[in-house]
């Protein structure tokens, strides 16, 4: 039974992808910044289009690629794009991440990525779900490389990790002139350990502006800073 995930302004179908919506997804598409009104953007490892949906609403960007190996995935994103109110200015490419730097000459104002991450020792009995998940689909070379070479000159890469790799993307960011501009360290309530950095880069050296986002003060229980970072989407906020 296939229930598609419903936003404000879209829904998403994740039947065929193994790696469903999640609050990452969510927040990274909600935080990263649009201000510089960028005109193409590019959406790595694009899993339902999630990130590139978000963007289509947030923005006016005329031009939305994302790309996505896995064959079912890919499939599934390309119709949550032709279902969208934005389906003129999204597109899919069924292609890896090496393969599409190899073969693209054009520069992007704003690339975004919610990679697979493999962390502990995860392991279940759902292989594609594994899959998606191990870091090997996509290590965080092969995502700064892709960056470095797609990136334009003043545009924003924008990125969410698990907070124990934070420091090591960092350091191999700045060694291709890559810097966090903006930092969101997000904690699941207030107690608990920091989970995830959301990460902003761009080739201008800045100030790191870094913050810190609380999700609920006890079950379902939201913040108030998290409401209104993702007000516009989720139909209950």
């Amino acid at each position: 039974m296939n229930t598609p995930f419903k936003f404000k302004q879209f829904a998403v179908n994740q039947d065929k992808c193994a790696m469903k919506i999640g609050t990452d997804s969510v927040l990274l598409g909600a935080w990263t910044s649009v201000k510089e009104n960028p005109f193409s953007i590019l959406d790595l490892g694009a899993g339902t289009g999630i990130l590139s949906l978000m963007l289509a609403q947030r923005s006016s960007a005329q031009n939305i690629e994302a790309i996505e190996i896995d064959a079912d995935a890919y499939e599934q994103c390309s119709e949550n794009f032709e279902n969208s109110p934005w389906a003129d200015r999204l597109f899919c490419y069924h292609a890896s991440l090496l393969e599409f730097v190899k073969e693209v000459e054009d520069k992007f104002d704003l690339i975004i990525c919610n990679p697979p991450f493999y962390s502990e020792d995860y392991k279940t009995d759902n292989k594609a779900r594994d899959l998606a998940r191990f870091n090997d689909a996509m290590p965080f070379e092969h995502l700064i490389y892709a960056t470095l070479n797609l990136l334009s000159d003043d545009g924003i890469f924008s990125v969410v990790i698990p907070y124990k790799e934070e420091e090591k993307l960092i350091e191999l960011a700045s060694k291709v002139g890559l810097h966090p501009n903006h930092i969101l360290r997000v904690k699941g309530n207030p107690d608990s350990e920091i989970k995830r950095s959301l990460l902003e880069f761009s080739f201008n050296k800045t100030r790191t502006d870094v913050s810190e986002l609380i999700i609920e003060t006890a079950r379902h229980q939201y913040t108030e800073d998290y409401i209104n970072l993702t007000k516009d989407f989720y139909l209950k906020m």
